[in-house]
C-alpha cells in the first residue's frame, strides 16, 4: 500500500477464504488503489483492505457496519464525488472512488 496521510488501516478486518477466482474490480479507497472482486459489496471491498469502514462522527470510534442489510444506517460512506451510499447494500463498481474519512 502506498503511504499517504489517509492510507486505510494496515490490518484488514476481513480475509478471503473462498471465491477468490472472481473477476477483479479496481477501485480507490482514500486515494489508494485497491482491488475488489466481482459481486463484492462496498462494505466487503473496504473491509478486505482496512480495519474499519468509517469513524463515528461523535466519538471517533471505528465502525464497520452493523446490521448488514441496509436498515441501521451505520455503513454510510462517501464517494470521491461527494455522494453518500450504503456500503452494505451497494455493489462495488470499477473505478469507484471511496472516502472513509472526510476532511473537516
Amino acid at each position: 500500500m502506498t503511504s499517504t496521510s489517509r492510507t486505510p488501516a494496515a490490518a484488514p478486518l476481513l480475509h478471503r477464504v473462498a471465491e477468490t477466482a472472481r473477476d477483479p474490480i479496481p477501485f480507490t479507497l482514500d486515494g489508494v488503489a485497491c482491488t475488489a472482486l466481482a459481486g463484492d459489496t462496498v462494505l466487503t471491498a473496504v473491509l478486505t483492505h482496512a480495519g474499519h469502514l468509517r469513524r463515528n462522527e461523535f466519538s471517533g470510534a471505528p465502525r464497520a457496519g452493523f446490521c448488514m442489510m441496509g436498515a441501521c444506517q451505520d455503513c454510510w460512506v462517501q464517494t470521491g464525488e461527494g455522494a453518500r451510499l450504503r456500503a452494505c447494500s451497494t455493489f462495488v463498481q470499477a473505478g469507484m472512488s471511496l472516502v472513509t474519512e472526510v476532511a473537516a
